[in-house]
Order: C-alpha cells, then sequence, then structure tokens
C-alpha cells in the first residue's frame, strides 16, 4: 500500500521547503491552468527502499495572506484522516505561537503517528531553544533545517518507521483494479452503487489494511475485478465535505492502488480545474484511463453532434494525452454502466497488451524511412531496430538509434501516434525510450 505523509503547520514554517527537500525538488504539480493558482503539493518520496507520497497542505489554503484558523483546522483534520503520518512543522526562531497550540490541540487527539519538527535549527543554540515545544505534548521534537537539510536524514528514519505494518494485500496481482475517482457529488457513489447494486452478497472485503476496506471484489456477470474504494464513500464527515480542493487528497491513494481509472465527470458542469487536477494525477502515477461524463440523463440536447462537440472538448483540455475511451452515462438510470465496466477491462487489456517485435518492426521501420527524426546540425538520425519491453507496467517501447540524443519529444510523439494508428492502446499511456544501438 502506498503511504502518506502529510506535512502540516502555520504558514511560513517553511512547509514547502521541506516538501521540495523530501520530494527531491521534484516539484509540486504546478499548473497554467486557470483557476489553479495554488500549486497542488503533491509528491513522491522514497528512503532506504520505502516509497511513499508527500501532500503539502499549505498548498491548499484558499488565500494563505489571512491565516485563518479556521482553515488551518480543516487542513489539520484532513491531514490526519487521509495521511498514514504527519508532520508537524514548527519554527525555532518563533518559539511556540496560538496557532502552534491550537494544531497541537487537534493533532493530540489523533490515533495516527504525529511527528512534531522543529524547523530553522541551523545552529546549536537554535537547538537548545527547541525544547520549548515539548510543552505541545507530542514528544520530541526533531531538530531540522530544511533549507540546508540538516537533520533531514534522522527524521526520514523516523517517518519510515512509523508507517503502519500492514499485511500485504491478498489482493491477486493478475486480477485488474479500477478506481473510480472524480470531484465530490459527481455521482462516484450512485455509479458504485449502481454497479454492486444492492446484493451487497457478491462483495468480498479484504481486511489486514488500515482503512476498513480498500479493494472489493467483483464477480458478476463475467466480469472479475477489484474495484478500489475511494475513502469517504462511507464516511460523511461534514468537515471536508464541502471543500472541492480536498477531493484531489482523497483520490490519491486510490489513483495509486490502482490499475484502471474510471474519472468522472458531471455531464451538466464540464470541465473544471479540479478534473484536471485528477486527470494530471493519474497521468503522473501512469494509470490507464477511461473517462465517464455523468448525469447524460439531464442534458436537455442529447444529439451525435452534442456528443462529439463534448468529447472534443474533453480530449482538447487534457492533450497531449488523448487517447482514452469516453463513455456517457447515468449511474441514476443505469445507462451505459456497464459499457463503462466492459470499457474499462479493454483498458486494462491494453496496458498488458504485446506487440511482437517482427510486426513492429514490420510497421514502424518503413514509416520511420519515409519521415526519419530531422536532422541536427547537419546529423543525420537513424533508426534502425525497435522492439516492446518485457514486463513493464504500462507499454514500453524502445528504438535504438546513431544518436538518441538527438531525437526530441515531437518525434517521440509521432512514434507514439503512430503505435497507436495501428494497435489498441486505448486509454493507457505508453512509453517510448530511445537507446544506443
Amino acid at each position: 500500500m502506498g503511504n502518506i505523509v502529510a506535512i502540516v503547520g502555520r504558514p511560513n514554517v517553511g512547509k514547502s521547503t521541506l516538501f521540495n527537500r523530501l520530494t527531491q525538488t521534484r516539484h509540486a504539480i504546478v499548473s497554467d491552468e486557470a483557476g489553479t493558482t495554488r500549486d497542488r503539493q503533491y509528491g513522491k518520496s522514497e528512503w532506504t527502499g520505502c516509497e511513499f507520497s508527500v501532500i503539502d497542505t499549505g498548498g491548499w489554503v484558499v488565500n494563505s495572506d489571512d491565516i485563518f484558523e479556521e482553515e488551518i483546522r480543516k487542513q489539520v483534520t484532513l491531514a490526519t484522516e487521509e495521511a498514514d503520518v504527519v508532520l508537524f512543522l514548527v519554527d525555532v526562531r518563533n518559539g511556540v505561537t496560538d496557532l502552534d497550540e491550537a494544531v497541537a490541540n487537534i493533532l493530540r487527539r489523533t490515533k495516527k503517528p504525529v511527528i512534531l519538527v522543529a524547523n530553522k535549527a541551523d545552529t546549536n543554540e537554535w537547538i537548545y531553544s527547541a525544547a520549548e515545544f515539548y510543552a505541545l505534548g507530542l514528544g520530541d521534537p526533531y531538530c531540522i533545517s530544511a533549507a540546508t537539510g540538516s537533520g533531514t536524514g534522522e527524521l526520514l528514519d523516523q517517518i519510515v518507521s512509523k508507517f503502519p505494518k500492514t499485511i500485504d494485500d491478498e489482493t491477486d496481482e493478475n486480477i485488474p483494479r479500477f478506481a473510480v475517482v472524480g470531484r465530490p457529488n459527481v455521482g462516484k457513489s450512485s455509479l458504485i452503487n449502481a454497479f454492486i447494486g444492492e446484493e451487497r452478497n457478491i462483495v468480498t472485503d479484504i481486511a489486514g489494511t488500515t482503512r476498513d476496506s480498500i479493494y472489493t471484489r467483483y464477480t458478476k456477470f463475467g466480469f472479475d475485478f477489484y474495484l478500489v474504494d475511494t475513502a469517504g464513500i462511507r464516511r460523511k464527515n461534514k468537515v471536508t465535505e464541502d471543500l472541492e480542493y480536498y477531493s484531489v487528497m482523497r483520490s490519491i491513494r486510490a489513483i495509486e492502488n490502482s490499475d484502471v481509472c474510471i474519472l468522472m465527470l458531471d455531464a451538466e458542469r464540464g470541465i473544471e480545474a479540479q478534473d484536471l487536477n485528477i486527470f494530471q494525477l493519474i497521468q503522473r502515477n501512469n494509470k490507464s484511463l477511461v473517462v465517464v461524463v455523468n448525469k447524460w440523463d439531464l442534458v436537455e440536447e442529447k444529439n451525435t453532434v452534442v456528443m462529439n462537440e463534448y468529447e472534443y472538448a474533453i480530449r482538447n483540455r487534457m492533450a497531449p494525452f488523448d487517447d482514452f475511451p469516453i463513455i456517457f452515462a447515468s449511474a441514476l438510470t443505469k445507462q451505459r454502466i456497464f459499457k463503462v465496466l466492459e470499457t474499462a477491462k479493454e483498458v486494462y487489456q491494453n496496458r498488458k497488451k504485446r506487440v511482437p517485435t517482427s510486426k513492429l518492426n514490420e510497421e514502424m521501420l518503413p514509416l520511420i524511412e519515409a519521415y526519419p527524426p530531422p536532422s541536427i546540425k547537419g546529423k543525420y538520425i537513424k533508426i534502425k531496430y525497435c522492439m516492446q519491453l518485457p514486463d513493464t507496467q504500462i507499454p514500453s517501447f524502445v528504438f535504438y538509434a546513431n544518436l538518441p540524443q538527438y531525437v526530441k519529444e515531437p518525434y517521440r510523439r509521432f512514434l507514439e501516434n503512430k503505435i497507436r494508428e495501428r494497435w489498441d492502446f486505448s486509454g493507457t499511456p505508453i512509453n517510448i525510450f530511445m537507446r544506443q544501438k
């Protein structure tokens, strides 16, 4: 199971700096789309062979200038609900503030492991003054300097040791895992209920995870897969229910634990910044995708022209990756519900598809000869051979060239499009590698 670490604390204690330090400055999701003014602070980190996700809740405050206790309280509550380990960041140079005490009050009540981190302790004098944080009642403060990196090694050791020891999921590796994701009120629960129906007896829950249940096995009408439970379907917690931007955080675990993501959009509202954020998470985790436009029964004009316009708009917003199925459905009237499952199954099979090397070369080499990569500084690039790599997470193709470093992104995209035209990899990302022959 992917573990999640959340960084909480009042503004300007260095949450983003620590985030960048932990994720090796592989930056937050920064998107130029209008509507995403805040960074979505989400990244991956790895320490002693243990991989985990890091979330900086500071990137989520609505108006970061006015420090509303209420805002911070919501953030901290959400972090304690969703994360496995909470890092509470305080600033040694400011000492204990009222806001720190307010945060500590919430954290003392949580069952989750909380690590108190005293930041900006770059000298011994500052390390001594960190003792006053014992007053927060959260144990030993770990003194670090996020800016210089001192003390972060011990902190990482501590984080990794606190992860819940989950029994490995007893899920069968060969059975696909589907996650239904999307922003609040788009109809995720209705869709899942439409799949499962009221006959809950076909549902088997797998214990052994920290959550009540992560996977639900579905075996009906010739299907066999796991539905990844998007946490929060069962819990209607008012604090976070009304907050749009938390749906991203809610989706992280489900996306990381699935093979195929069923991204639900609202037919009446179209694509919003929120949907794009979730889409980016799916892409960054290399997951396959099926887009479901829900509430299609509520759209007045339902002709093919409207459908095509809608489809074009969706692909346009999600470019450059636009080779994925889009289904217009209604969870309420159960219209095209099984189409969703069938498509998810096909997309999963595309993810596992192998193209024989001889076939690949037979189709691709003549194309490459007709449209070779543009020459750079008078050097001609020759691609002599290609193959699909075995046993990769997503279909990955390697092209052997004499000057692989000169093959640029547009040409890779050209190769990818040609592969997609000839073989059905709909819904699944593809890797294209250039290697020295």
